[in-house]
């Protein structure tokens, strides 16, 4: 399979996964709202505003005139969240039904594997 080919089924993986994270904070904004670190205000809104960005983006993905502004807007975001994903490392306890204390950490630094991967679909 050539890159071009690799890249188009990258773009719909892709796509589909950030629509259906961005539409899981409004299935289930309360544990999206437990994740947001304390020290940063209006939790709620901003579980919206990430998931509508999730949204946008995976949709962006998949319209190739807006792809390569799509990624570095999802890399942005990525960077964005990734102190929930700290947070929920460091207060793992809290998490525990959700994954073991070992996989919240192993997890940051898939975050960089997950911007790579925007990255080498959009640009």
């Amino acid at each position: 399979m050539e890159i071009s080919s690799l890249k188009t089924v990258s773009a719909v993986v892709l796509a589909l996964f950030f629509i259906v994270a961005g539409a899981n904070h409004f299935w289930h904004p309360k544990w999206y709202e437990r994740i947001v670190p304390p020290s940063l205000p209006l939790p709620a809104l901003l579980v919206q505003i990430s998931g509508a960005a999730e949204i946008a983006g995976g949709i962006g993905v998949l319209i190739p005139a807006l792809r390569l502004y799509a990624g570095i807007g999802l890399v942005l975001l990525l960077i964005a969240v990734f102190p929930a994903n700290v947070y929920m490392a460091q207060h793992a306890q809290a998490f525990s039904r959700v994954a073991s204390p070992a996989l919240l950490w192993i997890r940051l630094p898939l975050q960089a594997a997950l911007i790579a991967w925007v990255w080498w679909t959009c640009a």
